[in-house]
């Protein structure tokens, strides 16, 4: 087995990046890479048989979410917010026979460089204004694409909430980056 060592200086920083980019949170971030860096030095369990980032990369995406389940359940109920009474109502996409109003636009990917950090700035700002619950959904679905039976058993939720859940988390991002990015 390599070194531990080893493995932090070649794979550190992407492991970091891999979980920042999940996570949002600089110190999270570092505790998930802290956290696999003892899960891998305690398993004894690499057998060669992919890359050592591929093995750390798996196990940080489970200590990520482990920690996005922790933080779910551990929320305070304040924080708790009905997206239908903050000012992204679904209303503001279908007309009354449940049609879209605008259908919505296409987004094309940013050319260059500078176009897509701010685009990203954007989305992670986007993502800031969502209910901690709907962020949480939202990335485990599209981001960290975990499958629907998974994100119910870690979130204790039935299939048909994670689907409302992540149907009105798309909703407020769409009508956040409408507001904030797309140009009409």
């Amino acid at each position: 087995m390599a070194n531990i060592n080893d493995w932090l200086n070649e794979h550190g920083d992407y492991l970091y990046r891999f979980a920042l980019a999940r996570l949002r949170n600089p110190h999270q971030a570092e505790d998930a890479v802290q956290e696999t860096m003892l899960a891998a030095i305690k398993s004894h369990s690499f057998a060669g048989e992919s890359s050592a980032r591929t093995w750390l990369t798996g196990i940080l995406k489970h200590k990520i979410i482990d920690l996005q389940r922790k933080q779910i359940r551990e929320q305070p109920l304040s924080d708790v917010v009905d997206l239908d009474a903050s000012d992204t109502s679904m209303d503001d996409f279908f007309d009354k026979s449940g049609h879209w109003i605008d259908r919505p636009q296409a987004w094309d990917m940013p050319d260059n460089a500078l176009e897509q950090k701010q685009f990203l700035q954007i989305l992670s700002e986007c993502m800031d204004k969502l209910p901690a619950k709907l962020a949480a959904i939202f990335m485990m679905r599209d981001v960290n694409e975990l499958d629907n039976e998974n994100i119910c058993k870690a979130l204790n939720i039935t299939t048909t909430n994670a689907w409302v859940m992540l149907y009105r988390a798309r909703m407020g991002l769409r009508k956040c980056l409408e507001m904030h990015w797309v140009t009409g």
